[in-house]
């Protein structure tokens, strides 16, 4: 983000929130989507949807927390900036309520490795961290540290969160869970999936670190 300037950031802000919107990750104002910029971050304001967003409702928050009071920066920033504090080279982050990301969430524990492409997120599994009230400071907590080793985490009986190095691949990572949610879903149908083991998945991320397989 260093090379672009903030109206340039703020407009590919909420190109990419209407784009989030447009692939039914979120509806109403049930998601927040931020960058990385200068000391701090841009992020979508509070009441934010697909109607809303523009470039100038989008808030700057800095390292302090601090912004300016005339528009309030969505109700999740204290997770947003506790990602970014946790890895430097975090620079997007898309928070949604998409539906098979909420399905699987209310049941509080992790996507398992049920298919070869919950990998891509970083381990063998993609964890459930535990309820908190939307907005606390102990649900920023763990998110954040549950995103130390892992691109996205499910939220118990809340939705799902996702980073990386650019926009796109946060909102990559944001899709992809959706669809294997769904899948996995849709696998539980016939009772629990296999699982597959971890040298299953080592052998996976051996093979596409190698390749841009999924990214």
């Amino acid at each position: 983000m260093s090379d672009q300037t903030e109206k340039q950031a703020r407009n590919q802000l909420a190109e990419a929130y209407r784009r989030v919107v447009d692939l039914g990750l979120t509806e109403l104002s049930s998601g927040n989507l931020s960058v990385r910029f200068g000391n701090g971050m841009l992020i979508s304001p509070a009441g934010a949807d697909g109607d809303n967003i523009c470039e100038e409702s989008i808030v700057y928050v800095n390292a302090s927390g601090d912004w300016d009071k005339s528009l309030n920066p969505s109700s999740e920033w204290q997770l947003h900036a506790g990602i970014y504090r946790n890895d430097v080279n975090t620079t997007a982050i898309v928070h949604t309520h998409s539906d098979n990301c909420v399905a699987v969430s209310c049941h509080c524990h992790s996507l398992p490795p049920f298919h070869y492409l919950v990998g891509l997120f970083g381990g063998d599994d993609v964890p459930c961290v535990p309820y908190s009230t939307f907005g606390s400071e102990t649900l920023a907590q763990d998110v954040s540290h549950a995103l130390i080793d892992r691109y996205a985490c499910l939220m118990a009986n809340h939705g799902m969160t996702a980073r990386g190095p650019s926009m796109p691949i946060a909102m990559m990572f944001a899709h992809r869970l959706e669809i294997l949610c769904r899948q996995y879903l849709l696998a539980q149908q016939l009772g629990e999936p296999n699982h597959l083991s971890a040298e299953d998945m080592d052998a996976f991320r051996e093979k596409i670190s190698k390749i841009s397989y999924g990214r």
